[in-house]
Order: C-alpha cells, then structure tokens, then sequence
C-alpha cells in the first residue's frame, strides 16, 4: 500500500527522477536536464541488465519526508534490483528554518540512502517556469553538475 509500484522504462535516460509522493518535485528536477527523466513516482525496471540511476525526490513536510522513509525502506528491501540508488533531494516545502520535528523526521529519512542534497525554497518554481535550471536556487545547479558527474560513463 505504501510502496512506490515499478514500471519498465525505456534505454537512454542518464538519471530516472522518482517522486516519493505526488508533488515532490519530480517533474521540476528531471527539467534540469535533457537526459532526466521524470518516473511518474515509479520505480524504474530495467529493459536488459544493468541498474537504472535513480534520485528520489521529496518535498520537506511531515508526508514527503515519510514517504521517502518508506521509498528508502523498500529499495533497502531489495524489492527494486534494477535501481542504483544515488540519493535523496529534499525540496524544501517554505521558506525559513525546519522545524526540530522536521529537522529531525528528515534525519531518519535520508538515513536511508547513499546521499542527501537540499533544495531551498523557491519563489520562481512555485509560480511556474519555463527553465527551472535558470530560475532555481544555485543549489539545483550544484545538484546537476554533482549527478552529471555520477553518471557520467
């Protein structure tokens, strides 16, 4: 009930994007580059053998950060093999400092996975943009040279 269902995905995307849960990010993050591709909040299956590059992402309220827990604990599980999980981004959800509760469930939930990138808040993607990458804060733009670098053959 809980767990993020698989779907085949087709060859040559460089990184799949999966939303933890329905407005994480998914679509915004996988805009960054030509060569992402959003999951539709799926876990990608491998076509032939080889694993998948994966980003889960995931908005920093009390439902994203618990589905990101629980997305952790079924890749952990070995229920998704064809997944090479690289990490977690958490898009922050407002402006401003999380709360302790947050601060603290965010700890637990990227305690699951290999890294963990934050995305402050943004103005310009709440309101809807055509480039994300140019209107985003510097950290997505840190984020797409630091998962180029990952993927990169």
């Amino acid at each position: 009930m809980d767990r993020l269902p698989s779907r085949p995905t087709a060859p040559g995307s460089r990184l799949v994007v999966v939303g933890a849960h329905g407005g994480a990010g998914e679509s915004t993050l996988a805009g960054l580059d030509p060569q992402w591709r959003a999951g539709g909040h799926a876990w990608p299956e491998a076509a032939g053998a080889g694993a998948v590059p994966v980003i889960v992402a995931c908005r920093t309220h009390a439902r994203g950060l618990t589905a990101a827990r629980l997305a952790a604990q079924q890749w952990a599980s070995g229920a998704v093999p064809s997944v090479h999980l690289l990490g977690l981004v958490a898009i922050d959800d407002a402006p401003g400092r999380l709360p302790k509760p947050l601060r603290d469930l965010l700890k637990v939930a990227a305690g699951g996975y290999p890294r963990l990138w934050r995305i402050p808040w943004s103005e310009a993607w709440r309101t809807g943009t055509d480039d994300p990458l140019a209107s985003g804060p510097r950290e997505a733009r840190q984020l797409l040279g630091t998962l180029n670098n990952l993927t990169t053959p």
